[in-house]
């Protein structure tokens, strides 16, 4: 009996000591990781924000002049998020948006919705990870499909209201041969976005950090 306690104390010790050592390995890795990884999230991140908004419309540093939007349902957003502000010798420029379409066929999609100091669409993209159909609705993407871009250049004033639809629901966007409703759902979000941008237009390009209160309190989705 007195060897089997023995024997179990021995184990607990060797367990314990394995467990130190493992928990500080993952403590270091952790530790020797972190900043990398940040580094790599930041660089992503920028380069997602200049595919929306090109480098030479500003020349002020987009990662550091922002202002925090309070969730909205033109945004699709249930949380506060960042809008990045672009300045071009101290003016205005435009602005990039975090946008939420929730109603893509895989789940939610959020995008990046470039704007200028105009109104006019400068770019919109993806930001992963997203849950569309491999091979349908991932055209959505830029690397498998040109179609995002069709929203450059785009605003409430060059292109009406009954034509930020698919082109199946009598406006000008194409749709996906089996994906509807991944297109639809990005068009009524990016349509939804340049409704908040109009109506917030100059809290958001001068700036200003006080709360905005939202654009509609019920809003209706754009034809489906």
């Amino acid at each position: 009996m007195q060897m089997i306690r023995q024997s179990v104390s021995r184990n607990s010790i060797v367990l314990a000591i394995f467990a130190v050592i493992t928990t500080g390995l993952v403590v270091l890795t952790a530790n020797l990781t972190r900043e990398p990884i940040a580094r790599a999230v930041e660089e992503t991140l920028k380069k997602s924000l200049f595919d929306v908004m090109p480098r030479e419309r500003l020349d002020n540093d987009l990662l550091n002049d922002q202002l925090m939007l309070d969730a909205d349902k033109l945004l699709g957003t249930r949380t506060a998020k960042a809008a990045y502000l672009a300045r071009l010798q101290g003016q205005p420029a435009g602005a990039i948006l975090q946008v939420v379409a929730p109603e893509g066929y895989g789940g939610s999609i959020n995008l990046l919705v470039g704007v200028d100091a105009e109104g006019v669409i400068t770019g919109v993209r993806v930001i992963p990870p997203h849950f569309e159909t491999p091979g349908l609705g991932d055209a959505i993407e830029v690397q498998k499909s040109d179609w995002i871009r069709d929203f450059d250049g785009k605003s409430l004033q060059n292109t009406p209201e009954p034509q930020w639809r698919v082109k199946k629901d009598g406006g000008e966007f194409d749709a996906f041969t089996g994906a509807t409703i991944t297109p639809r759902a990005v068009v009524d979000a990016v349509y939804k976005a340049l409704q908040y941008f109009d109506a917030h237009k100059q809290v958001i390009l001068n700036g200003n950090t006080s709360p905005l209160t939202p654009a509609h309190e019920e809003t209706a989705h754009v034809g489906h």
